[in-house]
């Protein structure tokens, strides 16, 4: 019989067992559910509902349970139709009717409910170390390459020059955010709805508190409605993950252009690239267009996740049932795409001379304007008279840099001295903190270096 058979008169239709089964979906949660129920029957001994020694036999049944399933040993039927009955199922054949007991107090609401949060917090400790371990790579390559020189793009235009460590700089520091985001997560997440039972709560005085501790939970949920109806904590990991991997696609996207034949300054490595099977010529980043796809499915994990919550009446709904499709799949996509960038990374190589050589002598025009503001003219003003040397010179074909003192002084009286024009100079002439700056960039690799040591830290206490 089904555990909810008593109230039903006729055996369910194959076609309903097969649509409302959640067996696939529900496999993962095995673990935590063995986790939860070992709880339960420390409480229901507490409550006095069992004695101690039941309890005790529930704990090494479930024990073997929760070895059975690491193992791949646990059999799993397609007559039983969710996780909980597969374990209540297992735990019957080892301990006989003593199992039944064990459902006193709660229900398949607090209990599924309680299964995903433990599973959700657990892949945001991966999504978290995961994180750290890219930014340390990006940090790596950025130490690697802060003494060399790249153009700056705004609008997909030459800009400035920058070291190359400061777009590397500017991913740890996005990534930094995330890591932050899914850190608030896990607060929110980390709370417990056991003891909740369907709706109202337990008619047995289950101590909440230890329900909660006993699963690493900070404290349990204050009202048990919401316990077991919402699932805003799923949504919040799935945004996350999401934004995560918006920020993923922007590295990659960087990757791409970078390693493009006409930009060509970075050559990524063979092992993770793959060639054409017609031009023999190809060597394309499989990686970071994966991605960048990847990253516009988990996008819609967010919007499935939001629409799934959005209309159901307060309480528990089978819609709920369907929250898993989402939260693996954002699971199984970020985590592994943390991963492999945090691999790949270490093995580019930037092509430093194309780089430098790749900077525009009109990126330096900004230069210009401050050196005149720098002598009294204001900043429109200077503006004006650099655009208008820009103007002349792409009309003559001729440098900036080309320029003569004369020729700039004809522009401007307050060229009384000229600049050093050169990339170099211009990146050493910044003088904000967080800038392109030499000066900037050993203390950005210094403050992040710290984050990222103090952050892995706090994850191992």
């Amino acid at each position: 019989m089904k555990t909810w058979q008593g109230r039903i008169e006729t055996a369910a239709d194959r076609r309903f067992e097969r649509f409302t089964s959640s067996i696939e979906q529900d496999r993962r949660l095995a673990p935590y559910d063995v986790i939860a129920s070992r709880a339960h029957a420390k409480a229901l001994a507490g409550a006095g509902v069992i004695s101690t020694a039941d309890a005790e036999r529930l704990d090494l049944a479930l024990q073997q349970v929760g070895v059975e399933i690491a193992s791949g040993h646990l059999v799993w039927r397609d007559e039983l139709e969710d996780v909980h009955t597969h374990v209540e199922s297992r735990l019957r054949e080892l301990t006989g009717e003593l199992a039944d007991s064990l459902h006193a107090g709660r229900s398949r609401n607090d209990q599924v409910a309680a299964d995903l949060r433990l599973y959700t917090r657990d892949r945001i400790d991966e999504a978290m170390a995961s994180i750290l371990s890219l930014q340390s790579s990006l940090l790596d390559l950025a130490r690697r390459y802060r003494n060399d020189i790249m153009p700056g793009y705004t609008h997909l235009q030459q800009a400035q020059p920058l070291s190359i460590a400061q777009p590397l700089l500017a991913h740890v520091s996005m990534l930094g955010r995330d890591w932050e985001r899914f850190e608030e997560a896990r607060t929110r997440a980390n709370r417990s709805p056991l003891g909740s039972g369907a709706l109202a709560g337990a008619a047995f005085p289950l101590n909440r508190d230890l329900l909660a501790s006993s699963c690493g939970f900070s404290g349990p949920i204050a009202n048990s409605l919401d316990a077991v109806s919402d699932r805003d904590f799923l949504v919040e990991f799935v945004f996350a993950a999401a934004l995560c991997m918006t920020h993923l696609s922007r590295l990659a996207e960087d990757l791409i252009l970078w390693s493009s034949t006409e930009l060509g300054f970075v050559r990524l490595p063979d092992a993770f690239a793959s060639g054409s099977s017609m031009m023999p010529q190809k060597k394309n980043p499989d990686v970071a267009e994966l991605i960048r796809g990847k990253a516009a499915l988990v996008l819609g994990d967010v919007t499935a996740a939001l629409a799934l919550v959005k209309g159901i009446p307060m309480g528990y709904n089978r819609d709920l049932q369907e929250d898993k499709t989402p939260l693996y799949h954002a699971a199984d996509t970020l985590i592994p795409s943390l991963e492999i960038l945090a691999a790949m990374l270490p093995e580019i190589e930037f092509d430093t001379e194309r780089t430098e050589r790749a900077v525009s002598s009109f990126a330096l025009a900004t230069d210009l304007a401050d050196h005149l503001v720098r002598n009294g003219v204001p900043f429109r003003d200077a503006h004006a008279v650099v655009g208008g040397l820009v103007s002349d010179c792409l009309a003559r074909g001729k440098d900036l840099t080309g320029l003569t003192p004369e020729e700039l002084r004809a522009a401007s009286r307050h060229f009384a001295e000229i600049p050093e024009m050169t990339p170099r100079a211009s990146i050493r002439r910044k003088q904000t903190s967080g800038s392109t700056s030499p000066e900037s960039i050993e203390q950005q690799l210094k403050e992040m270096d710290s984050m990222v040591e103090e952050r892995r830290k706090e994850s191992r206490s």
